[in-house]
């Protein structure tokens, strides 16, 4: 099958105006106004399979709603392609605004002054979603979201969290082939994020809707998405598996032992020595809880810990992965690109 989204050295570029002086060879530069071309977007390529859920992530600046706005058919690129389900966005923006549902983070496709019954009705229309299709998707996304309490309310009236889960639903209703969220948790409280997350997850498990999703919080990536594409200054510095990222740049994981009680000896817990601990290192040790820093690829795990149970009697054994944030902002922090 060809991709859902095929995206080919896309470049954006923007004028910005230059600043001047008010004279140039004293000649006034009033009505010669020069400009700084800026290149938001530069040589971005990748493709996206039906079913996909991918993070796009990057810093503020890197390119990453730019290039959503181009795929979304709002920005026409300086050069490249891009074809979202073998449509070109720009150049057919009624088809392709049929197959994509989109959700912005700090801007809302509701109509402010109507209870969110309302827009959802609208769209409805506005999508010709048939009535019996249109009522079996309110009725689920309803209970998925936990909406019933909110649904006869003016748009402008609910909190964000609530207008938010309004906003994801509207953009579902009438069953795009393909969804982009671009910050879809900013702001939200943790039990409203939960919702947002689970929502997005069972759409992609179930209605095979191929998801992108940009966002800052790299909670979100670590718990929907298999895959990343991480851009810098317009261009793509990683494009895999998030576990392969957390491989190359974060090797290490963490054993934590809690000791049992009977090993304290004359009032004092034992000192876990590293020197039996081939490829490892105790990094700290206090009140019988030890950290065992170690790399996966030399030291494996049950081993670790089988040696650990040899000499001492243990209570509880925990693995501390490396997060996904520390790993983003190590790369960034190098500022080299990964294979």
């Amino acid at each position: 099958m060809p991709p859902a989204i095929r995206v080919e050295d896309l470049v954006k570029e923007f004028q910005r105006p230059r600043q001047q002086s008010g004279f140039l060879g004293g000649v006034r530069t009033l009505f010669t106004r020069q400009f700084d071309v800026v290149r938001a977007v530069d040589g971005v390529s990748f493709s996206i399979d039906t079913g996909e859920l991918v993070g796009y992530i990057g810093p503020n600046g890197a390119g990453k709603s730019t290039t959503i706005k181009m795929m979304t058919g709002i920005l026409v690129p300086t050069s490249g392609a891009v074809e979202v389900a073998g449509i070109t966005p720009w150049r057919d923006r009624e088809r392709n605004a049929l197959q994509i549902g989109v959700v912005f983070g700090q801007r809302s496709q509701l109509w402010w002054d109507l209870p969110l019954i309302d827009s959802f009705r609208l769209v409805g229309k506005l999508y010709r979603v048939p009535q019996a299709r249109y009522q079996r998707n309110i009725d689920r996304f309803v209970e998925m979201l936990d909406m019933q309490e909110f649904l006869e309310r003016p748009v402008r009236q609910l909190s964000l969290g609530q207008r938010m889960r309004g906003d994801l639903a509207a953009s579902m209703l009438y069953e795009p082939r393909i969804l982009y969220l671009d910050e879809p948790t900013i702001g939200l409280d943790v039990v409203a994020k939960e919702s947002m997350r689970t929502f997005i997850e069972e759409m992609n498990r179930e209605s095979g809707t191929t998801i992108v999703l940009t966002t800052h919080d790299l909670a979100d990536v670590e718990r929907l998405c298999a895959r990343i594409i991480l851009i810098d200054h317009g261009r793509v510095l990683y494009d895999g598996a998030v576990e392969q990222l957390k491989a190359k740049y974060a090797p290490h994981r963490v054993l934590v032992v809690q000791l049992a009680p009977e090993a304290v000896c004359d009032g004092r817990w034992p000192t876990i020595d590293d020197a039996f601990l081939a490829g490892a290192e105790v990094a700290e040790q206090a009140d019988g809880v030890a950290r065992i820093r170690f790399e996966t690829a030399r030291t494996p795990v049950h081993d670790l810990i089988a040696a650990v149970n040899a000499r001492y009697p243990v209570a509880d054994l925990s693995i501390v992965e490396p997060d996904l944030e520390g790993v983003v902002r190590q790369i960034y922090g190098d500022l080299v690109p990964v294979a």
